[in-house]
């Protein structure tokens, strides 16, 4: 199993106020990890929320916790990348937090706002040393950054 590096409560707290609301927002939290991103949403009001982890037993740990906290969230042991590739619904909001060392970032992004409905928001956590295109805001949290795209169609 990968080396689990989960968002720290700094950059989920920043996320959160720069979101503002997710109530009644469809929400996918891609490289799902802890399930720490989509369970804040979920006790925050977003309507459903998906978390799409490819490691078995982090899929399998978001379950148990979602189970123990009773509350509502749809796991699929998968790529984040099929998955987006698969997948006919759309969402409000998707975050993804790929491991540092990801490759496929260009193809992430690129699936990612498919997926999105109008005005839907797709945030992407990553190191500082690396810079994407055509985005509307971009938030640094020490070597964590936070770069956000809309969908505006």
């Amino acid at each position: 199993m990968k080396n689990l590096r989960p968002t720290s409560s700094k950059v989920l707290q920043a996320l959160f106020n720069i979101l503002y609301s997710v109530k009644d927002k469809s929400f996918l939290d891609l490289f799902a990890g802890t399930g720490e991103i989509g369970i804040t949403a979920l006790k925050k009001g977003a309507k459903d929320v998906v978390f799409v982890e490819i490691e078995k037993k982090r899929a399998e740990d978001i379950k148990r916790k979602l189970k123990k906290f009773s509350i509502q969230g749809e796991v699929h042991n998968l790529d984040a990348i099929k998955f987006l590739r698969n997948i006919d619904k759309k969402f409000d909001i998707i975050f993804a937090d790929p491991p540092y060392d990801y490759k496929f970032y260009d193809k992430l992004i690129e699936e990612a706002m498919k997926k999105l409905n109008k005005d839907g928001i797709f945030i992407l956590e990553h190191r500082v040393d690396k810079d994407f295109e055509n985005y509307f805001d971009k938030r640094i949290y020490g070597d964590t950054v936070l770069t956000f795209w809309r969908k505006e169609e």
